[in-house]
């Protein structure tokens, strides 16, 4: 039996990040649920969101989480309550017992390198974070007309709320080409953190959206 696939969107929460995924995923026998999660409600926060991923796989029998970005805090948590078959986290935050995401930037030197990663790159490192940082692989087609959704800092503020590292099998999918979170940052983290070596995958902090046919390849070869 294929697995179904349950998808955790990154910052505002938005089903809408995987709809590429979602039809190429479909295009090779495999079902798929988007989870929406509520960004912009201040009300909700990482334990609101692990119930509602939780809940989106209730009844399916074989789950792979995939997480993305600050999503990796909600999939991981999630993997192991429902348990799934697989957790692969792509490009995403990784976090460590009783740790908040607001402090996951500060613990892991983010910032830091993603400064000598533009420098590195002939960027400006003090530019402001704009579309560039996320969207300058993606294609305009590949976006939905649609209002994005704004985050609120209630998200940062809970620990994460596992003593160690998920008990399922673990994936970690890093984009060469990621400007916010450099593909050598993405390396030390993993592996300092939960001792697991990175697979590259092509594109951006939104392979998603730029690179979804690779990125739906990648997800199924792995199983």
């Amino acid at each position: 039996m294929k697995p179904t696939f349950v998808l955790v969107p990154g910052a505002g929460g938005m089903a809408s990040y995987w709809h590429l995924v979602v039809k190429e995923l479909a295009s090779r026998g495999y079902a798929s649920v988007a989870v929406d999660l509520p960004g912009d409600d201040p009300a909700a926060g990482l334990p609101e969101y692990v119930d509602i991923v939780v809940d989106a796989a209730a009844g399916i029998g074989d789950v792979v989480v995939v997480g993305q970005s600050i999503g990796g805090f909600t999939a991981s948590w999630a993997a192991q309550l429902i348990p799934a078959r697989q957790l692969v986290l792509l490009n995403a935050m990784i976090p460590l017992p009783g740790e908040t995401a607001g402090e996951w930037w500060g613990n892991t030197g983010s910032a830091e390198a993603k400064r000598a990663f533009d420098i590195e790159q002939g960027r400006d490192p003090d530019a402001p974070f704009d579309d560039e940082v996320f969207l300058h692989d993606v294609p305009a087609g590949n976006l939905i007309d649609e209002e994005a959704r704004d985050e609120t800092d209630t998200i940062f503020e809970a620990p994460w709320g596992l003593d160690t590292p998920p008990d399922v099998p673990i994936r970690v999918l890093a984009g060469v080409d990621d400007r916010l979170f450099p593909l050598e940052f993405q390396r030390r983290v993993a592996l300092e953190r939960w001792g697991v070596h990175i697979e590259e995958v092509p594109g951006g902090h939104l392979p998603a959206l730029s690179r979804p046919i690779e990125l739906t390849e990648s997800l199924i070869r792995g199983l």
